[in-house]
């Protein structure tokens, strides 16, 4: 069998015969990766794996097809069951990638505690030997008779794992560690982690088992390993946060059975992972008050509405050029709306330092925040603390208008619930939010009429 060199990009999955410095098509330097790729002889009918199709399989009409009643299985945490858009489908193949320590396996450890109390589950570490997932599983109080834990690394010895034990879940930790012999590469390799990833998807589809990936991530945050890897799963999940903050966030970065905007809070504890059931309270637990820099804005996670806590800092620059750092906020997003107030409003922040943080670790990407930056920005400037019961929601323009935004009525709803007295909010969602009462609700049209009404 003849085997031959190819070289694939590990941001893009680009594939090139030759090696080039510059991928061709997402133009990122030094990520062509070399992996061999073996030529099936012609006319074969083996699959990736080296293993024949049990039956050649023929098309039907989409009406003729049965679904089970039981097509998804609720893990019972809460938070993970949102995220998923209502627990595991079968069949599924799904990845959850983190930093190292972030608490992926004592999640998926206390998942399979829930899952193992109906269906039979076996979990693959690569990583831990058999003591040490013991203790860790006694720490989480994992005690389920239906788990199997097996610490191995080799995919036939897997394979035949599965066959015998016939699982309904699957969980291999990680998929980096994992290795085919019949490939001539080190375990960790595009080469292995391509095509243990394809047998796995082939199990899943084929015998109906749900099976989930643990991946490693790299130096920036992204999975390790060839893009293409997130292509063939069915579901990407990344488990977010600092790790001397003891909340986590899990984000689905992509599901073909549910909303990728859903989030799921944890906190993290002696015991585990805990749902948090009011990630608001817990976001704005511990703020302080009179304080200038600080202020409360409502941001839609799917179909949640969170309030959090942005702070912003300005002090006058020591250096020849003003330094900006953002934490939880796009940086280019942060320097534009610092542009805006200096421009529009006359802040002469271009010779201040200027700082912005949300609260909690966690990371917010939505427009509907830009306000809440303005404001924070804008009170350490003036050092005047903003209203203690005001929260802020506003997308900004680049004349410093306000533009409205999308699910306002969520964000009021909880911003009442949880005690507020005030929302200031762009004038473009009135009619949306007319019927509210309860809440004083203050439209304005730009930035500046913002500030002067949180003050």
């Amino acid at each position: 069998m003849k085997k031959k060199t190819a070289y694939v990009c590990t941001n893009c999955g680009y594939d090139s015969p030759k090696w080039t410095g510059q991928c061709p098509n997402c133009k990122e330097w030094n990520t062509m990766e070399e992996f061999t790729v073996k030529d099936e002889p012609k006319n074969s009918r083996v699959s990736s794996g080296g293993r024949l199709p049990s039956a050649v399989k023929k098309a039907v009409y989409i009406d003729e097809i049965d679904i089970n009643d039981e097509v998804r299985v609720l893990t019972e945490i809460s938070e993970l069951d949102r995220v998923l858009g209502g627990g595991f489908v079968n069949g599924s193949l799904t990845l959850i990638s983190g930093e190292p320590g972030i608490g992926k396996s004592t999640l998926l450890l206390q998942a399979c505690e829930n899952l193992g109390k109906e269906h039979n589950v076996l979990y693959v570490s690569g990583e831990e030997s058999l003591p040490q997932i013991k203790l860790r599983a006694q720490r989480t109080n994992v005690s389920s008779k239906k788990i199997k834990i097996l610490s191995e690394t080799n995919l036939e010895d897997i394979l035949i794992a599965m066959e015998n034990e016939k699982p309904r879940f699957v969980i291999i930790d990680s998929v980096q560690t994992i290795f085919d012999p019949k490939i001539a590469s080190t375990p960790g390799s595009i080469t292995q982690v391509r095509e243990c990833t394809m047998t796995l998807m082939q199990v899943a589809k084929q015998h109906e088992v749900s099976i989930i990936l643990v991946g490693h991530v790299n130096k920036d945050g992204n999975i390790a390993g060839p893009k293409i890897l997130e292509h063939m799963v069915d579901t990407v999940l990344y488990f977010e946060g600092e790790k001397h903050i003891t909340y986590r966030m899990l984000r689905a970065a992509k599901n073909r059975f549910g909303s990728t905007n859903e989030i799921g809070l944890f906190e993290m504890t002696s015991s585990g992972l805990v749902d948090v059931k009011n990630p608001s309270a817990a976001l704005l637990s511990g703020r302080p008050e009179n304080v200038s820099g600080s202020c409360v804005v409502a941001t839609l996670e799917g179909t949640r509405p969170v309030l959090t806590e942005i702070q912003g800092l300005v002090t006058k620059s020591s250096f020849g050029s003003a330094r900006r750092t953002a934490a939880g906020i796009d940086y280019n997003r942060f320097v534009l709306i610092l542009a805006i107030l200096e421009k529009r409003l006359g802040m002469m922040l271009s010779s201040y330092d200027a700082y912005i943080n949300v609260v909690g670790g966690i990371r917010i990407d939505e427009p509907a925040v830009d306000l809440g930056i303005a404001v924070a920005i804008a009170s350490s400037y003036l050092d005047k603390p903003v209203s203690p019961d005001v929260v802020l929601l506003g997308e900004i323009g680049l004349s410093g208008e306000l533009r409205a935004v999308q699910g306002s009525n969520q964000r009021i709803q909880e911003i009442k619930r949880l005690g507020y007295k005030k929302c200031i909010l762009p004038l473009g969602c009135k009619d949306e939010n007319m019927k509210i009462g309860g809440i004083e609700l203050v439209y304005v049209r730009d930035v500046g009429e913002a500030i002067k009404a949180s003050f």
